[in-house]
């Protein structure tokens, strides 16, 4: 009965901590969803190169977007011209950090692992995106198969479906996929008058906007970062903090935390407190940090588009970018920390440092009422 009560205090106390800055988050991502034009992507992604691989990372980096919603704006972006470099550093940078996830980051391990954390995701996406598109093919053939692909919907000479089939993939959705890429295209000019004569007022935007973070992209995060809190509750509580010390450190800590993370499906937010626990349980700040990095780009569902969309040949090079340069930065980690002798520990009990404690409760019973609205609106659907 004492550890449930201490379970159930933890857990409290981890919720508390975190709900301020995930709103935070959340409405600062809700705010990039709606402000950044729908076109802006394609526009600077849709040439090979390393100008567009940094581009693609950059701008994934704070994406509202978890494991799960990445994988088809990712598909969304293939099928519409990106580079396969391209997509491959959207699709790693974009689940390894994010609005969110750094203030949450800030609150729950301090000011050092939030700066380094999107460093080094923006890093993994270079090299990811750089070592994927080096086996890119020929782009006339790539230029010519989008022409083609362009003529089933729109040019007078259609080509067979199958033809589609094999350039496009073998995903029996790929037709339909290509048809709206390309038709969209041709209806852009008829509706841009009609679309830009209906201006938002700024207030509809933020409404929009709120809307956005508190059900879709709440609903995308709540369960696994429920479920991270409740893990490192459970730590906080059960595990004694000297528990991984005997293998909490080095390059073999980091090699096990990523053979644990690739199989785990879970988000950069929902990440954070997971490291948090295990952060208190004695493993390194470097090896918590390739957790964070590598459990939300490694998942399974993620590598399974990767090899749909750009290849067998491309998982090789998606995993040896986001491994290698997770263990590159959490060596540099444990480097700087030991060196330097920079504080990296779980900010639990300093809240009333950062945020009034009743205010910090206030959020919590807010995240609450939205977690419940969420309930309600799944059970009248």
């Amino acid at each position: 009965m004492t550890h449930l009560i201490a379970l159930v205090d933890n857990f409290w106390q981890l919720f508390v901590i975190s709900a301020p800055w995930l709103l935070l988050g959340l409405s600062i991502a809700g705010l990039i969803k709606v402000y950044l034009p729908k076109d802006f992507l394609i526009k600077h992604l849709g040439k090979e190169g390393f100008v567009s691989i940094v581009k693609a990372a950059l701008i994934g980096a704070p994406m509202p977007l978890c494991s799960c919603g990445v994988i088809p704006a990712a598909l969304g972006l293939r099928r519409a011209g990106a580079s396969k470099s391209a997509t491959t550093a959207f699709l790693v940078s974009t689940p390894e950090t994010g609005v969110d996830s750094i203030s949450v980051s800030y609150v729950l391990l301090g000011p050092f692992i939030a700066i380094i954390r999107p460093i080094a995701a923006i890093t993994s996406a270079i090299v990811a995106g750089f070592l994927v598109g080096r086996d890119e093919g020929n782009s006339e053939q790539n230029h010519t198969a989008k022409q083609d692909i362009k003529s089933v919907c729109c040019g007078s000479n259609k080509i067979k479906p199958e033809i589609v089939k094999q350039r496009c993939g073998k995903n029996e959705f790929a037709i339909k996929a290509t048809k709206e890429v390309c038709c969209s295209e041709q209806e852009h000019k008829k509706s841009h008058k009609n679309i830009t004569s209906k201006v938002k007022t700024k207030s509809n935007r933020i409404v929009e906007a709120l809307h956005f973070s508190c059900t879709k992209l709440l609903q995308d995060t709540a369960k696994w970062l429920l479920i991270g809190l409740f893990f490192a509750a459970l730590i906080q509580t059960f595990v004694p903090n000297d528990f991984f010390t005997h293998w909490g450190t080095g390059i073999l800590a980091m090699v096990v935390v990523i053979l644990i993370s690739i199989p785990m499906y879970i988000c950069a937010t929902a990440s954070t407190p997971i490291a948090a626990g295990l952060l208190l349980s004695g493993v390194s700040p470097g090896a918590v940090l390739v957790f964070m990095l590598a459990g939300p780009a490694t998942n399974i569902a993620t590598l399974g588009v990767v090899i749909n969309e750009l290849g067998k040949r491309a998982v090789i090079a998606y995993l040896t970018g986001v491994i290698v340069v997770a263990i590159i930065f959490g060596v540099l980690t444990d480097f700087l920390v030991a060196t330097y002798a920079i504080e990296v520990a779980p900010m639990l009990g300093q809240e009333n440092h950062v945020l009034p404690h009743w205010l910090m409760q206030f959020f919590a019973i807010l995240l609450i009422g939205l977690l419940i609205r969420l309930i309600v609106i799944k059970f009248k659907k």
